[in-house]
């Protein structure tokens, strides 16, 4: 019998968590070697246990899933990632899959998909769900300019344009121009919703 294909399973819902890796553990060939609740947990056990798959949700605190995929890439490229996730948005996948994840599983799809995505991915093979691919391809193209979208970059839930202008090297007045173009081009009512909108399409 050939070595079991190893996996790190990272997310932050302790119930998902554990329901995903006793289904794939029920799987002959495979073998969950670690579960953890944040990014920074999941870099961790992939420098710790080198396994050979990490599946990853996209939000966890500390570093997100395209964060530690990004990570693994550029530091155990033998650790392929594959993102499982609910926020099936076609900028999440476009993120998740220029940080170098090699399967993109939504958290609505049946165990046993998983566990052939784990073996195809583990092949050196890559999948992405077929209706978010679709979805993404019809997305339509960024309206915003360089400028914008880099002040977009710099919102945040509490900052104000004061703070934004200091991290772009803009004056205040500069930023509240940008930001209510950008406002006004994606249809928000304020500047974190645009940002939002911004990073659901995958411009961000």
């Amino acid at each position: 019998m050939s070595a079991r294909i190893r996996l790190v399973l990272a997310d932050d819902e302790s119930l998902t968590r554990g329901a995903v890796g006793a289904l794939l553990g029920l799987e002959p060939d495979l073998e969950v070697v670690a579960e953890v609740g944040t990014g920074d947990e999941a870099v961790e056990s992939v420098q710790r246990h080198r396994p050979d798959i990490a599946v990853l949700d996209v939000e966890m605190p500390g570093r997100d899933g395209a964060e530690v995929a990004q990570w693994v890439a550029a530091n155990e490229p033998r650790t392929r990632c594959i993102i499982l996730t609910r926020h099936a948005r076609p900028g999440v996948l476009r993120r998740a899959l220029a940080a170098g994840a090699a399967g993109f599983v939504t958290k609505s799809a049946p165990a046993t998909l998983l566990a052939d995505v784990v073996r195809r991915v583990h092949r050196g093979g890559r999948y992405v769900d077929p209706d978010l691919a679709m979805t993404a391809l019809m997305t339509e193209d960024c309206p915003l300019t360089d400028r914008e979208l880099e002040v977009l970059c710099a919102v945040d839930a509490t900052g104000t344009a004061a703070d934004i202008a200091r991290k772009v090297h803009l004056s205040p007045g500069t930023v509240r121009n940008y930001l209510s173009s950008a406002m006004q081009k994606l249809g928000a009512s304020s500047r974190t919703d645009a940002a939002q909108r911004a990073r659901d399409n995958g411009w961000l």
